[in-house]
């Protein structure tokens, strides 16, 4: 797989990275096919794996599985809530980073944190702080590398004045295109690498999901609106345009949604998860698909016609982790 540098910050991983979280859910598979399908990646060169404190369980399912290969990848993990408990609230005090540094090290099996980004702005905490804390932790040789998550334009100059941030992570698809009101215009002024989580849109891009499809109870999907059944319904004009460029560049419509993305910025890595090995393989072989600019004006021009319908969080979840 293809490498890229995370802005100017020197870090270089593969162009594709793998987001852990899923291995956490509910009817994920086990511990045993979870470490197998994360070593799979690393086989397959994948060096760049993505976790947090918030996970439950994740840290230590990526320690477990990546220390053999410790070497050769690189981990990001988060902190930023309470217990790392993202109902109880955002927490980003620098005694709790501090501490969460420590306690992710000993999860992660690892004498340092190759890149440690705050979850959330924590609006309790000045941001100053936060990169101070870091700052500190960076000098003391536990961390290598800082980074955001969703943090609007202003905390990322802020922050960045401060300690120079390495990436931020954001959601970002066809699905969800928000960072391009200013957020990515801001990345590239700074020289700050861009890591898209969710860039299959949940799923949503892949083609396999739509209003006839019943969710399980469990699924995490169920507390977005965006995927009730009428927002499916409504929503199904973007599916049915990435299904129609895979099927012209012999490709599937989960390999379009991330070239795409890859095509926007050289400085972006978007980090798909999946808990199948053969997603994983199919995930992988979006790096040799490449979308001529003809073809990206194209999808550009249709994306523009189509109106994206249903908030991405609930209510109840926005107000916990100050996410929109």
């Amino acid at each position: 797989m293809k490498s890229r540098k995370l802005g100017n910050s020197g870090l270089e991983v593969s162009a594709l990275g793998f987001g852990a979280m899923g291995l956490s859910f509910p009817n994920a598979p086990t511990k045993e096919e979870s470490i197998k399908l994360i070593r799979s990646a690393v086989e397959h060169g994948i060096t760049f794996f993505d976790t947090a404190q918030g996970y439950g369980e994740n840290e230590l399912l990526v320690g477990k599985a990546l220390e053999p290969f410790r070497n050769k990848v690189v981990i990001a993990t988060k902190f930023g809530f309470k217990d790392g408990n993202v109902r109880l609230g955002l927490d980003s005090r620098p005694e709790t980073i501090k501490a969460v540094a420590e306690a992710s090290l000993k999860r992660l099996r690892t004498d340092v944190i190759d890149l440690f980004y705050q979850h959330r702005f924590d609006p309790n905490v000045q941001i100053e702080d936060v990169a101070g804390t870091v700052k500190d932790l960076i000098q003391q040789g536990k961390v290598k590398h800082f980074g955001l998550s969703e943090a609007p334009a202003e905390i990322i100059r802020k922050a960045h004045a401060v300690l120079p941030v390495t990436a931020l992570q954001s959601e970002y698809s066809m699905f969800y295109r928000e960072p391009e009101t200013g957020i990515i215009s801001t990345l590239e002024e700074l020289g700050i690498g861009f890591v898209p989580f969710s860039p299959l849109g949940k799923g949503f891009l892949t083609g396999t999901i739509n209003a006839n499809v019943e969710l399980d109870k469990d699924d995490i999907r169920n507390f977005s609106p965006r995927f009730s059944k009428e927002n499916r319904e409504a929503n199904q004009g973007l599916v049915d345009l990435v299904v129609s460029i895979a099927a012209d560049k012999n490709a599937t419509p989960a390999q379009i949604a991330l070239a795409w993305l890859l095509a926007q910025k050289t400085f972006i890595v978007p980090i798909p998860g999946t808990s199948k090995l053969h997603r994983l393989k199919e995930n992988i072989g979006a790096d040799n698909i490449t979308l001529t600019t003809d073809e990206l004006d194209k999808i550009n021009s249709a994306l523009a016609t189509i109106k994206i319908v249903g908030e991405r969080y609930s209510a109840q979840i926005q107000e916990a982790t100050g996410r929109k």
